[in-house]
């Protein structure tokens, strides 16, 4: 990915974030712009939306930002000022739901064995 379609990823990610944070409310979820990944003519960008909630809840939400694409990508159109400004298309993205359970998992492990003294190794 060239450092310009790099740039304006992350412009745009921050700028979604921020109209989401703004004009938006969902019920009883936090919803979050995990990654931006526009094509290389920019004219489409598939936004991953990270949902922390109940399944339904992260359908829901993803229902919400699909019926308000349009709204939302005229928000972004005039904060952002593009040649060809993307077509968006919203994405679940479970990679934080994926990570909880190794956390947890790291998170119980037993903690680490005291190193012996070096007098006692050399002994045995």
């Amino acid at each position: 990915m060239s450092l310009r379609v790099q740039k304006v990823s992350e412009l745009i990610r921050r700028e979604l974030a921020t109209i989401l944070e703004k004009d938006y409310r969902f019920e009883n979820c936090l919803v979050t712009i995990h990654e931006v990944s526009p094509t290389p003519d920019m004219r489409q960008c598939f936004v991953y939306v990270g949902v922390i909630g109940k399944p339904h809840q992260q359908e829901n939400a993803i229902e919400k930002l699909i019926k308000a694409r349009g709204s939302i990508q005229r928000d972004l159109y005039k904060r952002v000022k593009l040649r060809c400004s993307p077509q968006l298309f919203f994405r679940l993205d479970k990679s934080v739901e994926r990570g909880v359970p190794l956390l947890n998992i790291i998170d119980n492990l037993p903690p680490p064995l005291p190193d012996e003294p070096a007098e006692e190794a050399a002994k045995d």
